[in-house]
């Protein structure tokens, strides 16, 4: 007869191959009644880990590829949408702290990339024996995530899009955050403010937030120049805003990135931040920290919503979790150099 497998143990105990892993390794992630099934499944099979295997595995610092019968190594890939964007920096550590005090590994693939090659990286998890996923960014395909999410447990971070059931959605409060830039702003006395938006479910939150507070205070001067993102993307939509006629005195960008773009327009156009122009991003990235910037921003929470990601897998992964969840972290306004009381008007 063949020896026991993990994947026996598992079905025995009637939980998930990783969370039979995390017992095998003393994690104090699992609850006391998993772990007794775990054991009591151990000892009635007789199953012994292939000690030899996890070694090797650890040994060389990445996760088993395809764990062989006793493994032991639990792997969980993550999908990020644009290995570009600074804020899922914060996002990735905070989801890889708790993973890692799991005994959880981590696989990262660029879905930019794979989208190129015209490959599917969510189902390629599948073929890699990962034991769960994490979609980082906005979705691939949802029709191929629902069919991963059927067989692994799957979480979205920072994207706000319509997921199949029984995915969880951990995200920071994109409409609280930009209600939060915009009445700063108006605060200091800006009325012609211009939102230079982004795409996607988050960038579509964080534009109507924008044009809803605008409304509420009557101001007329709203104008919302569309852009990709990027720093050249808000380069393009802030030069645009800022030639106008009626240019605006503040604006407020989709991200960072994009708010860069647009401090290179002002300094391009001779027109002094914050003096003539104040600029508010989002994501409080480390660009937007460096002393040469110091942009005025929406810290959105990436580290935390990063955990929060990791606690939702984790609790899928030991049997709990049932229809799936949003979960939001609170965004906080960051005030640094970049922005300033609107100037009086001038009179003659």
């Amino acid at each position: 007869m063949r020896a026991p497998t993990i994947r026996d143990v598992a079905d025995r105990a009637g939980v998930s191959k990783s969370l039979v892993s995390l017992v095998l390794r003393g994690s104090g992630q699992v609850r006391a009644e998993k772990r007794e099934a775990v054991l009591r499944a151990v000892r009635e099979l007789g199953y012994r880990p292939n000690a030899a295997a996890r070694s090797l595995s650890e040994q060389r610092g990445l996760p088993s590829a395809r764990p062989g019968p006793g493994t032991g190594t639990p792997m969980v890939g993550v999908l990020l949408h644009d290995l570009r964007n600074p804020w899922y920096v914060d996002l990735l550590d905070g989801l890889n702290s708790l993973l890692h005090a799991s005994g959880l590994h981590m696989l990262l693939a660029d879905a930019r990339l794979n989208r190129r090659v015209g490959q599917d990286a969510a189902g390629a998890f599948l073929d890699l024996g990962a034991d769960g996923l994490v979609v980082v960014g906005t979705l691939p395909d949802p029709a191929a995530l629902g069919a991963v999410a059927e067989r692994i447990p799957v979480v979205v971070a920072g994207a706000r899009e319509a997921v199949p059931p029984g995915v969880d959605v951990v995200a920071g409060d994109d409409e609280r955050g930009a209600r939060l830039a915009t009445e700063y702003l108006l605060g200091l006395g800006h009325r012609r403010i211009a939102h230079i938006a982004g795409y996607g479910a988050v960038g579509e939150l964080r534009r109507r937030s924008f044009e809803a507070v605008m409304r509420e205070h009557g101001a007329r001067g709203a104008v919302v120049e569309p852009s990709d993102m990027t720093e050249e993307g808000g380069h393009r939509a802030a030069l645009r805003l800022l030639t106008r006629p009626d240019r605006p005195t503040a604006v407020f960008a989709v991200n960072d990135i994009a708010s860069v773009g647009a401090l290179s327009a002002a300094e391009e156009l001779g027109l002094r931040v914050p003096g003539d122009l104040s600029v508010v991003g989002y994501d409080n990235t480390s660009t937007s920290r460096l002393r040469h910037l110091w942009l005025t921003t929406v810290d959105n929470a990436g580290h935390e919503v990063g955990r929060r990601a990791a606690r939702c897998l984790l609790d899928r992964l030991e049997g709990r979790g049932g229809a799936g969840r949003v979960r939001l972290a609170a965004p906080v306004l960051e005030i640094r150099g970049t922005t300033a009381p609107a100037a009086a008007p001038l009179t003659g």
